[in-house]
């Protein structure tokens, strides 16, 4: 359908010419000051790489537990640990700091930060207080599994378990001694 290519204005125009269609009223003002046109690409996008991606990659395989499942939520307002690390690693090495030496620094940093709220948390269940909130949200899957695992582990399901067992064996007994 070669009368379907190209843009607006040139496919109205086409349909205006063969009289297919009345010419519309915005055909005019439209040729006078036609639509930007924007360079198509070749089919292949090309990948966005941001200079604190590698070292976000590396974060995620020391800590695998912390990825995320959304991308999305790695450029949010309050960046995970994994774009805090990667900021940092760039803020040192702008500073002069050597790539393995930044690295180890913001692991430091990251570590420190993660024992700081443990001592916190704990001084605060000795208080009796609430605990302060995570400076890092827990990953979607540990949540998951947490509750998953909290529901298989109830004692009262193994009780009831136990207690099916018991009488299946005790019915299947019973029918073995009145010879069924």
């Amino acid at each position: 359908m070669s009368f379907m290519k190209g843009d607006l204005l040139s496919r109205t125009r086409r349909l205006v010419k063969g009289m297919a269609k009345a010419e519309p009223v915005w055909l005019k003002a439209m040729e006078q000051a036609p639509p930007a046109t924007f360079p198509l690409s070749n089919g292949k996008i090309q990948k966005i790489n941001v200079p604190e991606d590698p070292y976000i990659k590396m974060f995620f395989r020391k800590h695998r537990a912390l990825q995320p499942e959304d991308p999305v939520k790695m450029s949010t307002i309050d960046p995970p640990p994994a774009r805090v690390f990667a900021q940092r690693v760039l803020e040192l090495k702008e500073q002069g700091v050597d790539g393995k030496a930044a690295i180890s620094a913001a692991e430091k940093e990251y570590q420190a930060k993660r024992a700081a709220y443990a001592r916190l948390k704990e001084n605060a269940r000795l208080q009796g207080k609430e605990p302060p909130a995570r400076p890092y949200p827990k990953s979607k899957k540990r949540e998951t599994l947490a509750e998953e695992r909290w529901h298989s582990r109830k004692p009262r399901i193994f009780e009831i378990v136990r207690r099916l067992k018991e009488e299946m064996t005790a019915d299947t007994n019973e029918q073995f001694n009145r010879g069924y």
